[in-house]
């Protein structure tokens, strides 16, 4: 069964920044981390300000390490943390490592090490933007209440180049069946909007995979069905 829609691009923005990435808790934590002493009588933004000034009294490759040691914890070993510690100053490692799981945390990584640093790290890029999704069938919204993000990149990349990056690394899991990076590749979303037989989805993903549709107007977008 096919189902049809409509999309409507609302807004596409570029942020350095992910929302509620790091909270005051985080802060205390890589400040006992760094032997700070303390912190009990901080503020937020004092929090965050010698988070920052703690973190770049090491030197680059060091402070990446204390980062990613906080980030994955035991996911990644002290011999891999060594080597990425490296690579993050140069590489976009949100985007480059082959664990997809783990590159909203990657980026988020590196977006504070960035702000430490005055840019010595790369700049970290993600997109957010909104769709307004409208099915011309009366039960086409039901889909998006499993799978959601697989959902939404089976119709989003109807709006993007035959050769955008998604559409060349997972044809198979464009066209149905699983697609269990699906929920890697759309860091966040939240739904806000909804009528009858419409949704607005807001979603915050990596530049790597939906910069193509900074460019896109409205479209008419199929997904097929398994159900006859």
């Amino acid at each position: 069964m096919k189902l049809q829609y409509t999309l409507e691009p609302i807004k596409f923005q570029t942020i350095e920044e992910l929302p509620h990435a790091w909270n005051d808790g985080d802060y205390k934590k890589l400040l006992d981390t760094a032997e700070y002493g303390d912190t009990s009588d901080l503020s937020s933004q004092e929090l965050k300000e010698m988070c920052l000034l703690s973190i770049s009294d090491n030197d680059p490759a060091e402070a990446a390490k204390l980062v990613l040691a906080y980030v994955f914890g035991e996911r990644l070993n002290p011999g891999q943390i060594d080597n990425l510690s490296h690579e993050m100053e140069t590489e976009k490692v949100w985007e480059e490592y082959a664990e997809l799981s783990m590159h909203e945390e990657f980026f988020n990584a590196t977006q504070l090490l960035y702000k430490a640093y005055n840019g010595k790290f790369p700049h970290p890029e993600a997109v957010r933007f909104k769709m307004k999704v409208t099915s011309k069938e009366k039960t086409g919204m039901e889909i998006f209440e499993k799978d959601t993000e697989a959902c939404l990149i089976r119709l989003l990349v109807q709006g993007m180049p035959e050769n955008t990056l998604i559409n060349r690394l997972f044809d198979d899991e464009l066209k149905g069946g699983d697609f269990k990076d699906a929920k890697d590749i759309i860091w966040q979303y939240t739904e806000e909007a909804a009528e009858n037989n419409s949704q607005v989805f807001e979603i915050i993903s990596s530049t790597y995979w939906f910069n193509d549709l900074k460019y896109a107007e409205t479209f008419e977008a199929i997904i097929e069905t398994e159900e006859d």
